[in-house]
């Protein structure tokens, strides 16, 4: 298999890959440092992930505020 047929490969099963990563990293936290540690650490990369997904966005920070902290 030459390079060109493997990186078509890794980029047609790219998130079969990523999941079986983050899988392994996951289980190794919860093995190393204890489920809920490894479930803090999950939840942590989620919002950071979330919060500069909106940054490369360029998302209104005043609209999503209030959108979550809006008084009822």
């Amino acid at each position: 298999m030459d390079w060109e047929q493997w990186w078509e490969w890794i980029k047609e099963h790219r998130g079969k890959i990523l999941g079986v990563g983050l899988g392994l990293l996951f289980g190794w936290f919860a093995i190393v440092y204890g489920f809920w540690k490894a479930v803090f650490v999950a939840l942590c990369v989620a919002v950071g992930y979330f919060l500069g997904k909106k940054v490369d966005e360029r998302t209104d920070w005043r609209r999503l505020w209030e959108r979550f902290f809006r008084s009822r």
